[in-house]
Formats: structure tokens, C-alpha cells, sequence
């Protein structure tokens, strides 16, 4: 038996409900797994909201990082005592779970339990923005909403260590500290400027390359007055709601532009291309390019508050949850 956040009906924090559970042993390609920190992303509060529904009731999460107790039939890669770090697979939320074996990468010995478990899912996500959504190249401009959110911190850094010049969003003038100690060039506080209209001034009227916005309908539109021509729109997230384009002809008239709706479990459906990826990001955190901000740690009991702390912005960097 382990303790578990469970949600029974879609809702606000209050349904993130603590229950006992019962796990069992290990499938046919399946692990158990002792979990030692378990991340907290957006993505947990669509799939509370019903937003991105799951069958009622489930166990909530993304991402985590732990140790192998068990492994199921057919299971070769891992054996009882390994270090492994996972994300995109849903049931986090738990002092012990279940997990694909498919779904988890070794974790080096030295890089911590809290570390794997704040930076697999953000750090995957920044990793194919950079690297294969937009192959970003020294010398472009890229404008990330919410530098200083978990996400943002990491591609910021890894973004510029390949030499681009990044603008950043946030909203207050904490965060903006964050973001400029990040490496961010220019950070906008969105609160209380018109940040297309400064986009367009620090780009002397040229607009950026690419926009990254985890955002959403807030920020959207604007969002595409900020890019040149044939720039590239990335909508990975929809912190503020969902997206709605009325028409397609508003990337005409907005300069020909190209729009994606990125997903990791695209860019990562390949198993060789996901170890390839989470080795490169962890090679990054051991060589300094990337520095690790876990700026709020919540005991997993508290599941609901951390949910409030996220949805309220009251959150820097990274936020793990302690089994």
C-alpha cells in the first residue's frame, strides 16, 4: 500500500484528494519504482481541469525521479537498484508507482533525485524547442514567454550558450531579475509594458526569428506582431487557456508566418532520440550550462497548494513535490 494523489472528478485544487493505493507487482515491460521527487507542471492542472481529459479516476503527473524496486517480464534495460528519472507518463503523483520501462532513462549518479525530477519534462521540452522545433543558430533573436517560469529558466540558459539573442517575458519585476541572471538580453515585464511594441524597439522594427509562448490566449496574437517575416510562431502551452485562430489568413497578413503545436510525446516517440536528448541535457547541468532553479519544494500531501501556488504565478523555476 502507498500514498497517492488521487482526482476523482475534474475541478479545482480541493478535488487533488491523498489516498491510500495499492500498487502490485510489475508487468510485462513494467517497473515499480520508489519515487524521491515527482515535478509539477501546467500540464497537471489541464488534465485536473478536465481540459486534457483522463478517464475519472486517475492519479495525476508527469514527471519524476526515483529508485527501481522491481521489474516486470521482458524487462532488460533496468534491474532493482537503478537510478532513473522519467517524464510523459501520467500517475506521478504517488510515494510508489507503476512505471513503462519504456518511459524511463537511467539517471547519472551525480545529478540528485530533485534535480532528474525538476528538469526532465521542462528540460526535454526546452531541449526539442531549441534543437529541433527551430535548430536555433548564434546570432538569431528569439522572444520566450515566461523566462522565469521552469521552462523558461532552462531555455534561456541553453539558448544562450548557442549564442542567440534572447528576449524574455515575465510578469514582475522579481522575475525579471530571474531572467536577466539567466542570461536573458532583454526581459519585458508583460504586467505593465506593451511588450510587442518593445519587441519591435529592441529589434529596431525587424521582429524576432521565433516566439515561444507557453502562454496562450493572452499572448497569442501579439505574440505574432513580434516576428519578421516567415518567423516562426511556437504555441507549446496554454497557461492563460486555449488558443483560438479565427483564420488562417491572419499568418498573411502578419508576414507569412509558420505556427506549431509542439508535443513531446512527438518529439520523443523515438526511443533512441529520447535517451540521445536526455543525455545531452544532463551533459549541459554537469558542465555549467545549465544551472538548476527548484524554487519551491511541497510536500506531496499538499498537492492542492502547490497547484494554487503554480496557477496563481506566485512560482519561480522549477517546483518539485516530496513523496
Amino acid at each position: 500500500m502507498t500514498k497517492a494523489i488521487t482526482i476523482s472528478a475534474f475541478g479545482g485544487p480541493e478535488v487533488l484528494t491523498l489516498e491510500d493505493r495499492e500498487i502490485g507487482a510489475p508487468g510485462k515491460g513494467e517497473i515499480r519504482l520508489k519515487q524521491e521527487a515527482i515535478g509539477l507542471n501546467f500540464i497537471d492542472v489541464y488534465q485536473r481541469t478536465g481540459l486534457y481529459p483522463n478517464p475519472l479516476p486517475f492519479v495525476p503527473g508527469q514527471e519524476g525521479a526515483g529508485t527501481v524496486t522491481a521489474i516486470g517480464p521482458d524487462v532488460t534495460e533496468f534491474k532493482p537498484g537503478d537510478r532513473i528519472a522519467y517524464h510523459g507518463a501520467i500517475g506521478a503523483y504517488a510515494q510508489e508507482r507503476l512505471l513503462p520501462a519504456a518511459k524511463a532513462v537511467p539517471l547519472p549518479e551525480d545529478i540528485g533525485f530533485d534535480i532528474g525530477a525538476a528538469i526532465m519534462l521542462k528540460g526535454m521540452t526546452a531541449c526539442y524547442l531549441l534543437t529541433m522545433t527551430w535548430p536555433l543558430k548564434p546570432g538569431e533573436t528569439i522572444l520566450f514567454h515566461a523566462a522565469a517560469g521552469g521552462v523558461g529558466l532552462l531555455a534561456v540558459q541553453w539558448a544562450k550558450s548557442i549564442g542567440a539573442h534572447v528576449i524574455g517575458t515575465v510578469g514582475s519585476d522579481e522575475k525579471a531579475d530571474l531572467a536577466h541572471a539567466a542570461g536573458a538580453d532583454d526581459v519585458i515585464n508583460i504586467r505593465s509594458e506593451d511588450f510587442a511594441k518593445r519587441v519591435r524597439e529592441i529589434t529596431e522594427g525587424r521582429g524576432v526569428d521565433v516566439v515561444y509562448d507557453s502562454i496562450g490566449k493572452d499572448t497569442f496574437e501579439a505574440s505574432l506582431d513580434c516576428l519578421r517575416p516567415r518567423g516562426l510562431m511556437v504555441s507549446f502551452g496554454n497557461s492563460s487557456g486555449p488558443v483560438s485562430v479565427p483564420s488562417l489568413g491572419i499568418l498573411a497578413t502578419k508576414g507569412s508566418l509558420y505556427l506549431t503545436r509542439p508535443t513531446t510525446a512527438h518529439y520523443f516517440s523515438d526511443r533512441a532520440v529520447e535517451l540521445a536528448s536526455a543525455s545531452m541535457l544532463f551533459d549541459k547541468v554537469r558542465d555549467g550550462t545549465l544551472s538548476i532553479k527548484i524554487g519551491q519544494r511541497f510536500a506531496l500531501a499538499d498537492a492542492a497548494e502547490a497547484h494554487r501556488a503554480l496557477e496563481g504565478r506566485q512560482t519561480t523555476g522549477s517546483t518539485i513535490l516530496l513523496p
